[in-house]
Formats: structure tokens, sequence, C-alpha cells
């Protein structure tokens, strides 16, 4: 199988650019020109590389970064005109693998995916668009989650805890790993965070913690998402 890059660009040149040069490789290549849009075809599509402009139309390109990094691995390569050191570091420490700034020399951009695309295929956790846990589910896609067909409003956080279980259902999420992932490396041992968020989470799912139907507490471990079926 070809590998797929998904591209998320406002620019319909450079859209067309990459695409030409990337099929040439012999790589599947999908487009998106908002943020929202590329967040969608992202969880629908199953990308092993995303190449992301950082001026879309529709939000920064750093938020989609960081909203794609709540409940992806995929490796990501920024493709900017945004030349500040700031913003290249701001970029690499909310998940970015690589980052080349406009305008490009083609040659060094394929080899650069080509080395991202190399940490990819094997290693990459597989991505779903959705998750259904009994009358729980968790949309990736869109960043949505019902119960019951009803939908839930959850901040950002409980969102990316609730995300990041859902993305291993059945399997225990260290709280360091959870930690890390959501507040930061300089959070590590914060737990009361988590604590709280996952209080909240279980609150508005009516989920008992003594008897759970849905987020289950693993003492001085971590936290799982119940996936009996």
């Amino acid at each position: 199988m070809p590998a797929h890059v998904l591209v998320i660009d406002d620019e319909p040149q450079i859209r067309k650019f990459l695409r030409i040069s990337l099929a040439a490789q012999g790589y599947q290549v999908s487009e998106a020109a908002t943020g929202t849009e590329g967040l969608a075809q992202a969880a629908l599509g199953q990308p092993d590389l995303v190449i992301l402009d950082l001026g879309l139309p529709d939000r920064d390109g750093q938020e989609v970064l960081a909203e794609l990094r709540e409940w992806s691995a995929v490796p990501v390569l920024v493709l900017s005109v945004r030349a500040d050191e700031r913003e290249k570091v701001r970029a690499l420490d909310a998940g970015a693998n690589d980052y080349v700034t406009k305008p490009f020399g083609i040659q060094e951009f394929l080899a650069r995916s080509r080395a991202l695309l190399r940490q990819s295929p094997t290693t990459a956790t597989p991505q779903i668009a959705a998750l259904d846990v009994g009358d729980l589910r968790v949309d990736f896609a869109y960043r949505r989650v019902t119960l019951a067909a009803s939908e839930i409003a959850l901040t950002r956080k409980e969102y990316a805890v609730l995300a990041a279980l859902a993305h291993y259902p059945g399997r225990v999420v260290t709280q360091r790993q959870l930690l890390i992932d959501i507040w930061g490396p300089t959070h590590a041992q914060d737990s009361h965070y988590l604590r709280i968020v996952i209080g909240h989470l279980r609150q508005k799912l009516a989920d008992d913690p003594v008897a759970p139907r849905y987020i289950v507490t693993e003492p001085g471990v971590g936290y799982r998402l119940r996936h009996d079926g």
C-alpha cells in the first residue's frame, strides 16, 4: 500500500505543487483547505504523514496541531512562511516532527517527508474515526461526545483525557502519560489535575466510580476505558 499523505494548506497552488511532487514519489495524497476539514480528514483518512500550514483561514495551524495531538501520533511536517524561531519552537513543542519554511526546496522537502514516513507505517497507532462503548460514543473526526445519542459538553481538557483513553480502549493509560501528553512534561507529577478532570468526566457521563460503566481506575497506575465487547 502506498503511503498516504494529507496536505492541509489554504493555497491551491501549493496544494497542487505538493500533490504532483508527492504523487511522483508514489504516495497517495489527500488535500484540505481549512483546519476543520484537515482534522476531519486526519481522523477519517488515517494518513501516514500530515503536511500542515500554519496560516489557515478558519483557525491557526498551531491550534490545529494541538488538537490533532490530543488523539493522534501521526508524523506532522509544518510547512509555513512563519520563519520566527519562537514560532518554530512552539510548533515543535506542541508535537510537530519537523518544520520547513516557505519558500522551500522540493528535494529537501521530499527528503524530510521520506524520513518522517519511515517512522510512520509500522509504529503509528491505528487511527479510528469514532469509538462506541455502550451508550457512549467518542467521535474523533468532529470532537463530539454523545451519551445515549445526546451530546455531552466537555471542556478541552476533559475531551483530551477521554479521547486519550478512547484511543486505547480496554488498555491502561498511565497517569504520567496522560499528564505529559495533555498538560506537558512539567506537569508529570501533578496527578491532582488529572483526578479533577476524571471526576468531572464521571459526573457528566453519570459514571459511578465504584461500579464504572466507562472509566476504570487502576490504583497507582492510571485509567482505562472499558471495552468489554
